[in-house]
């Protein structure tokens, strides 16, 4: 089901058959630089149901992102919550995961821009953050480009990883309605 439509993308809910396109997008190296590790397929899958419950439940999720030319499914963007505990939590998290080959051509921030815009118009929020390891430049553009402001004070170690690891540091922004 389509929910969000700007010049160039098409925000839906997921489909079954996305699930092995979603899986290869998660193994490349490059997209899972900055992540714990690859997908596999039953992963993807198991994304891909908890996205549609999260949608029929609250009408947000991370949605599947179609470049609306092509209809190719390059991966998503959109609104999740974080399910460990932080200081910042409970809250809604806005996310943006593409295949590698579409970097640079602005779907980022395009499709950020429209997600922040429903989470604060149809899903009635009043705050929306983000987060991510301080070496994710790409990311961190984004976030600055649709107005996000870094909360210096506000940095954590992801309660998900060992304190050690090499991505448990991470640096938050959020962005007010």
């Amino acid at each position: 089901m389509q929910i969000i439509e700007t010049q160039r993308l098409l925000f839906r809910t997921w489909e079954d058959e996305d699930a092995g396109v979603f899986a290869r997008i998660n193994q490349d190296p490059k997209v899972i630089e900055f992540l714990r590790g690859p997908m596999t397929l039953m992963e993807a899958q198991n994304f891909i149901r908890a996205n549609n419950q999260c949608f029929e439940k609250d009408k947000r999720c991370l949605f599947a992102t179609v470049i609306k030319e092509t209809n190719e499914l390059i991966g998503f963007i959109g609104l999740s919550s974080p399910n460990f505990a932080a200081h910042f939590t409970p809250c809604v998290e806005i996310g943006w995961r593409l295949v590698s080959t579409q970097w640079g051509q602005g779907y980022a921030t395009e499709g950020a821009e429209a997600v922040l815009h429903y989470g604060f118009t149809e899903s009635g929020l009043n705050e929306i953050v983000s987060f991510t390891v301080p070496a994710n430049l790409r990311s961190v553009r984004v976030m600055e480009k649709i107005g996000m402001q870094r909360d210096v004070k506000g940095d954590f170690a992801h309660p998900k990883l060992p304190a050690d690891h090499r991505l448990s540091q991470h640096i938050l922004y959020r962005k007010r309605k």
